[in-house]
């Protein structure tokens, strides 16, 4: 998805515009580009729909005819929305219980081969969770311009600031996000065998089996949200993080629950379903030099309800 526009300095002019009856229309044609910014703006499918619901009512509200490109109006709405979002949600996120993870989104089912690594790269837990060290400002800079391909002037006009200020806080996004990178293995194909020993392991409680497929300093984050069952603090070691899911495992999973290798965030990750057919729980991992590296659990029931049911993905 490119996010350069001809001529996004003149968001509205006497130019013909958009009729008004073809809005809705109009909206819809970019809604997926308005998500895909808005989800890895706020790390939350909920709130990025609100910012489109919002972003939407005010393209009604707003006399289409003066408008010259409605996509660049569009992502320069969204993006100030999500803006402002980030701010009350960095306040929000302070009285969590126990440890936030970003919401996961299922991309089983949009696949795309067209898209860049870095697109991919863009969904992933860990990118996500990397973007949370940048001011809202850097995080809005760094995604426009790395992910979405926008020019430096358009930046400037989404953010209302001069492009030499744009040109800084990428600048200071890109230190950060270079600084701390991780390296992982990208290969669906080694990450999904992984996967599969893990879910082995854990069905047949051979502990060692389980061990041998961590790395000495593996990590793992939980997010119950004070919901569900979830560690409050992150968990480190193999010896720890493997005892920590058999436990899990033994006291919250029922005996007849099923599990599914589905893509989320763009990775191949575990599903757990119980009885009900809703997702309970979900973990996702990242892959380096061959072992498991962190752990990513998400039980908050909240950040699951836009998963698909179990009969969606038999």
């Amino acid at each position: 998805m490119s996010g350069t526009e001809n001529s996004s300095r003149d968001l509205k002019s006497a130019a013909p515009g958009v009729p008004h009856e073809d809005g809705v229309a109009t909206f819809h044609q970019y809604r997926d580009l308005l998500f895909s910014i808005a989800y890895r703006m706020l790390s939350s499918a909920a709130d990025a729909e609100d910012m489109l619901q919002e972003t939407f009512i005010r393209w009604q509200q707003t006399s289409q005819a003066e408008i010259a490109s409605p996509r660049a109006f569009l992502v320069t709405i969204l993006s100030r929305l999500c803006l402002q979002q980030l701010e009350s949600a960095r306040a929000r996120r302070e009285q969590y219980v126990g440890q936030w993870l970003p919401e996961p989104i299922f991309t089983g089912d949009h696949g795309d081969p067209s898209e860049t690594s870095r697109m991919q790269e863009s969904l992933s837990m860990a990118f996500l969770l990397l973007l949370e060290k940048l001011t809202p400002a850097e995080r809005a800079a760094f995604l426009l311009h790395e992910v979405f391909d926008y020019e430096y002037s358009e930046i400037a006009e989404i953010l209302g600031k001069s492009e030499a200020n744009c040109r800084q806080l990428l600048r200071r996004a890109r230190q950060n996000i270079t600084d701390n990178r991780p390296r992982f293995d990208p290969s669906p194909a080694h990450h999904k065998k992984l996967l599969e020993g893990f879910l082995t392991a854990s069905a047949s409680g051979q502990l060692a089996d389980l061990v041998a497929l961590l790395s000495d300093d593996v990590a793992l984050y939980s997010d119950g949200g004070g919901k569900a069952s979830a560690s409050l603090n992150p968990i480190f070691g193999r010896d720890h993080v493997s005892r920590f899911l058999f436990g899990a495992i033994q006291k919250s999973v029922p005996p007849n629950v099923v599990t599914r290798l589905e893509e989320i965030n763009g990775q191949p990750s575990i599903i757990y379903y119980p009885l009900s057919g809703r997702a309970g729980c979900v973990l996702n991992f990242d892959i380096a030099d061959g072992v498991i590296q962190n752990i990513y659990v998400v039980t908050n029931p909240e950040k699951l309800g836009r998963l698909p049911r179990l009969a969606t993905v038999v």
